[in-house]
């Protein structure tokens, strides 16, 4: 699917960026006045001396530019040191759709309790119409006997899944 803008339209695309660069990435292209989106989550590591909790990148390797569709705005995107490709076709990034961005971007800012998900391509996409979550889309699968949604960025084939179990939910 293609998302089509004006010129002057700023539409959101994916990066790949080395590993463990994407915090980098993301202060160098904020540095360049790019529009950036780099979902973090806490993680509790254990050592054999201590424990700590740290952010890391939700999905590794990739962060999301809010950019214009065009040669102009992606160059300065791609010189930037750590940033390896736009994901989509021949490198040149599609363009990804603004509900995926807003429907990860409702599972952080809520707090909502997430698992990492598997990438799902197929089943039905519907959105939670009522409570915390309303508005999020994603689809709906069945997991050990609980419903859960699975909130998708196809153009990096990442995904989140959360429990929905009480939620009222409709087609999308």
């Amino acid at each position: 699917m293609t998302y089509k803008s004006n010129e002057g339209d700023l539409l959101w695309f994916a990066v790949q960026t080395w590993p463990r660069y994407e915090k980098k990435v993301a202060a160098e292209l904020d540095k360049k006045a790019v529009n950036v989106f780099l979902p973090i989550r806490k993680d509790a590591r254990k050592w054999s001396d201590r424990r700590c909790t740290i952010e890391v990148p939700l999905f590794p390797t990739y962060l999301f530019v809010q950019i214009p569709d065009t040669l102009e705005t992606r160059i300065p995107v791609l010189r930037t040191n750590g940033v390896t490709t736009f994901v989509g076709t021949r490198g040149t990034g599609s363009a990804i759709p603004e509900v995926e961005i807003q429907s990860v971007r409702g599972l952080l800012d809520r707090g909502i309790a997430f698992d990492v998900h598997s990438f799902v391509s197929v089943g039905q996409r519907v959105r939670i119409r009522s409570g915390s979550l309303q508005g999020i889309e994603g689809i709906l699968v069945e997991k050990h006997n609980d419903l859960s949604l699975v909130v998708s960025v196809r153009m990096i084939q990442r995904s989140l899944s959360v429990r929905v179990t009480g939620y009222q939910i409709e087609a999308a």
